[in-house]
C-alpha cells in the first residue's frame, strides 16, 4: 500500500508499505477519505520528537477490511469512522475516565505519536470494538470526518469551558476546531459567544457558526475591546485554541474570577514553558481555573456527534476548502503548513 510518511523532521513523502494485519481485538480499514491537520504539521516540525518513516494522519473514515477474530459488533464491508483517539479502555487512565491519556500522558494519541497514522490506504485500529463506529447512511463521508477530530475537540473546548447557561465566553482563533468550539458554546447556551479571528472567510464562518461578536485582532487590542464589552468585568469563559503563548495569556486576561479557562490548542512550539501573566491570574488566587484535554474518542462519543449531524444540528461541511487526490497529499500538507490560499480544511480521497 501507500502511505503518507514523516521521513524524518521536517521531511514528508509517499512511499510503499506492508497492509497492516488485524490483531484479535483489532481491525484493519480500507482509507476512502483523510483530513490534513495542522497537529500534523506541529508533528513534523518535530513537535513530538524524531519519528522516522512514520505514517502521519488521525483524521480517516472508510470500510472494514478485516476484522480479528474477537470483535462481534462490526462486519466487513462496514462504512465506519474512527476517532483520532484510540485508547484502550483497560488500563489504570482509562480506568479513572482519563482516556486520552491511556497508558500514559497523551497515550490515547496513538496515530503517528505512537504507532503508523491513518493517512495511508489501509491503516490499523486498535480495540475496534470500542473505537470503530459506523457511518450512518444519512452522513457522507465528508460529514463523519469532522466527527474523528475537529468536531470533537471543539466541543470538548466548549464543555471544558464550564459556560453557565445564558454565560459569556471569549474564544481565541478561530480555525476548524475554533469554530467547532463556537458550535460547541452555541449548543450549550452560551447567552454571548465572542471570537477574535482576523482572517474575513474565517469571521463569515464565526458568525455563521453562532458567534455574536467577532474582533479583529489586528484592527483592535483584543483584550481591551473583551473587557470592554463585558462593561469591564470580563467573560465567565475563555476557550484558546491557536495553541499560542499570547492566545493562552489573554484568555487569563479576560477571564473574570471565579471564571474558566479551556485550553484546546497544541503549544507545539520551541519554548520550554508556557508563561502566565501573574496579575491577571490574581498573583493565583484568583479562583480561574484552567482546564487542559486532549479530544475525547471512543464509539460512544462518536455516536452523538454523528447525530448532531443526521438531526442537522452541526453542517461541517463549509470548513472543507480544497479537495486532493491522495497522490497530491503533498500539496494539501504544504498548504496547511503554509495557510495559504484560504485554507481551512484539505479533504484527501482514495478512490
Amino acid at each position: 500500500m501507500k502511505a503518507f510518511v514523516m521521513h524524518e523532521i521536517g521531511k514528508v513523502g509517499i512511499m510503499d508499505k506492508p497492509i497492516p494485519e488485524a490483531g484479535p481485538n483489532d481491525a484493519v480499514i480500507k482509507t476512502t477519505a483523510a483530513f490534513v491537520c495542522t497537529s500534523d504539521v506541529h508533528t513534523v516540525h518535530g513537535a513530538l520528537g524524531p519519528r522516522e518513516d512514520r505514517t502521519l494522519g488521525h483524521e480517516a473514515v472508510g470500510i472494514i477490511y478485516k476484522l480479528g477474530s474477537a470483535v462481534h459488533n462490526l462486519k466487513v464491508g462496514d462504512r465506519v469512522a474512527v476517532n483520532a483517539i484510540t485508547p484502550c479502555y483497560k488500563c489504570e487512565n482509562c480506568q479513572r475516565g482519563f482516556t486520552s491519556q491511556c497508558k500514559g500522558m497523551l497515550g490515547g494519541y496513538k496515530f503517528t505519536n505512537l504507532v503508523e497514522g491513518n493517512m495511508a490506504e489501509y491503516f490499523h485500529v486498535n480495540d475496534a470494538e470500542a473505537n470503530v463506529v459506523p457511518i450512518p447512511e444519512s452522513v457522507s463521508d465528508e460529514e463523519a470526518l469532522y466527527t474523528v477530530d475537529m468536531m470533537t475537540t471543539g466541543f470538548m473546548g466548549a464543555e471544558h469551558a464550564s459556560i453557565p447557561l445564558g454565560g459569556t465566553v471569549a474564544i481565541f482563533g478561530q480555525g476548524p476546531v475554533g469554530l467547532m468550539a463556537t458550535v460547541g458554546a452555541r449548543l450549550l447556551g452560551a447567552g454571548l459567544i465572542i471570537t477574535v479571528e482576523t482572517d474575513p472567510k474565517r469571521q463569515e464562518l464565526s458568525r455563521k457558526y453562532g458567534a455574536d461578536i467577532v474582533v479583529d485582532f489586528k484592527a483592535v487590542d483584543a483584550v481591551q475591546e473583551i473587557m470592554n464589552i463585558t462593561g469591564g468585568i470580563g467573560v465567565d469563559s475563555a476557550i484558546e485554541c491557536l495553541g499560542a503563548q499570547i492566545t493562552f495569556e489573554n484568555c487569563i486576561k479576560v477571564t473574570r474570577p471565579g471564571g474558566t479557562i479551556s485550553n484546546v490548542g497544541y503549544h507545539g512550539g520551541d519554548a520550554e514553558y508556557m508563561l502566565v501573566p501573574r496579575l491577571d491570574w490574581g498573583v493565583g488566587m484568583s479562583d480561574k481555573t484552567i482546564r487542559t484535554g486532549l479530544c475525547p474518542g471512543g464509539r460512544e462519543r462518536m455516536v452523538r456527534l454523528l447525530r448532531l449531524i443526521e438531526t442537522g444540528r452541526v453542517d461541517p461541511k463549509p470548513l472543507t476548502t480544497h479537495t486532493f487526490k491522495f497522490a497530491d497529499v503533498e500539496k494539501a500538507f504544504q498548504l496547511m503548513e503554509s495557510k495559504e490560499d484560504g485554507i481551512i480544511k484539505p479533504m484527501v480521497l482514495f478512490d
